[in-house]
């Protein structure tokens, strides 16, 4: 609500403000800092490329993350869900022969979205089954998958020329259109801003979406409304993974071209701060990652 936004909005400004103090105390004008962030992210062409494909992931980590809390379900998982989706990606993009374009990109994203989805459906599992609580288990997950995706990459499907931990060049049937030459912008960034729309109408204007808020509102009156609780986290949890695993996929398909050991740089993790700031809203979860971009790249 209106209540959400106006907490995200302070934060950014206390965070600004604290930023400021800390450069202050360092010896430098924090006026001047900010300044040469923001010209060196959006006083360019290349700057305002570079500020949009950083924010890029990091709409797909932070609509991850915002897709499960709506249940009030903790996702530490984002950043093990995107490698297992990248590597899925990476797999399918590179191996399977001989599909026209049309078919092979929607099929190498849907394979890192439906790999990430499943661990979610994991940690539901043992969440509902063992009372195992979801944060610990999307931790250790992270961990399991990382030095697995590792492993694949440094040994089974490493190219006999590679020097570092990696896969081989998918195909170009399955690479997303770069949309400007020489740069990491690719057409992701439209893949992440229909997820966002997606999910916004999902949970704002179907009945699903409904018995989600309920769910995450108030667990006692969901289940006195007669709301299976343990469909409500499947569900959630299944597309905040997928999401995970889409933006892995769509790295591999739009930025590297392959697998590459470390490729997420701590995407996942960020997601957090992203969705906070866009007080969990999709739609605003957008200008969030498009900031965080900005700062980065600035």
């Amino acid at each position: 609500g209106l209540g959400s936004f106006k907490l995200s909005f302070f934060a950014l400004l206390f965070a600004l403000l604290t930023g400021g103090i800390v450069i202050a105390l360092s010896g430098y004008s924090p006026v001047e800092t900010y300044k040469a962030i923001i010209v060196g992210s959006l006083g360019s062409k290349q700057g305002i490329i570079l500020s949009l494909s950083s924010a890029t992931p990091l709409m797909f980590t932070g609509l991850a993350f915002a897709t499960a809390y709506k249940v009030r379900m903790i996702n530490i998982g984002v950043e093990g869900q995107l490698y297992l989706g990248a590597m899925a990606g990476a797999v399918v993009g590179a191996y399977i022969t001989g599909l026209p374009r049309l078919v092979h990109i929607p099929l190498t994203l849907l394979s890192g979205a439906i790999i990430g989805g499943l661990i979610g459906v994991l940690v539901v599992f043992l969440k509902v089954k063992f009372g195992a609580s979801e944060i610990i288990t999307t931790i250790m997950l992270n961990e399991i998958i990382m030095l697995f995706t590792s492993y694949l990459s440094s040994g089974p499907l490493k190219p006999e020329d590679s020097v570092i931990p990696q896969t081989n060049v998918i195909l170009e049937s399955a690479q997303l259109t770069r949309l400007v030459p020489r740069s990491q912008l690719s057409s992701a960034i439209f893949i992440a801003i229909a997820v966002a729309i997606v999910i916004h109408i999902l949970i704002k204007k179907t009945s699903l979406g409904y018995e989600i808020q309920v769910t995450g509102l108030n667990l006692r009156a969901a289940e006195t409304a007669g709301i299976s609780i343990t469909k409500m986290y499947l569900i959630t949890f299944f597309l905040s993974g997928a999401i995970a695993g889409l933006c892995g996929s769509s790295l591999v398909m739009g930025v590297n071209r392959r697998f590459v050991e470390g490729l997420s740089a701590n995407y996942g993790y960020s997601g957090i701060s992203v969705a906070a700031l866009g007080a969990y809203n999709p739609l605003s979860i957008l200008f969030s990652a498009t900031l965080f971009g900005i700062l980065k790249s600035g």
